[in-house]
Formats: structure tokens, sequence, C-alpha cells
């Protein structure tokens, strides 16, 4: 068998990393020990933080939707009671759009 020298492929494959640190702070950006440990944990910050932000829009829908029905004389929790009792479809994040962009016809959802 003749020797397979493997330089480029491994100088590829440590580019690739640092590359991907670009903008990162310290040795981090150019070390490529701490490269790779940094991209390890961005890559878990990004997995978990995209699940939050899916939290905190929710969160965020229904403060805009209480805030709208409290100036209508009512509740959120009574708005979403009555809307599922009747069958209406409409999820809160429509809800929080009308109600701030169009609050005559949140009004008239309401009633």
């Amino acid at each position: 068998m003749s020797r397979v020298k493997r330089g480029a492929s491994h100088l590829k494959h440590r580019k690739k990393i640092l590359k991907q640190t670009k903008g990162y702070r310290w040795g981090r950006k150019s070390k490529i020990t701490l490269a790779k440990t940094a991209i390890l944990k961005a890559g878990v910050n990004a997995y978990r933080d995209r699940r939050n932000k899916k939290r905190t829009a929710r969160a965020l829908w229904q403060v805009k939707i209480n805030a709208a029905a409290r100036l209508n004389g009512t509740t959120y929790s009574k708005i979403i009671d009555k809307l599922n009792k009747k069958g209406v479809k409409l999820d809160r994040k429509v809800l929080a759009e009308i109600a701030v962009k169009y609050p005559e016809v949140f009004k008239a959802i309401i009633k």
C-alpha cells in the first residue's frame, strides 16, 4: 500500500472551523482548540434559543391581546374562552396583530 498524506483535507477542515468562528472574540476566532469548543457551545445555545424565541413571542402576543381586551372592557382569558366556545379558529399571533393594527376589527371580534 502506498502512503496517503492527509495534509490538504486536514487544513480544509481547520479552515472550515475557523471560518465559522469569524467575529468571535479573543483566541476563539484563531486557535483551533478554542474555536472547536466555541462552535459546539454556539450550536447548543442557538438550538435552545430558537425554542425560547417561540416561547417569548407567544407571551408577547398574550400581553398585546390582554391590553387590547382591557381597553374594550374584558380580559384575555374571557376572550380566549369565548372564541374557543364559538369555534373561532384565530390563533394568538393573528389576534395580537389585529389588536395592534386594527383595533376596530378587534372590537368587532370581541362582540
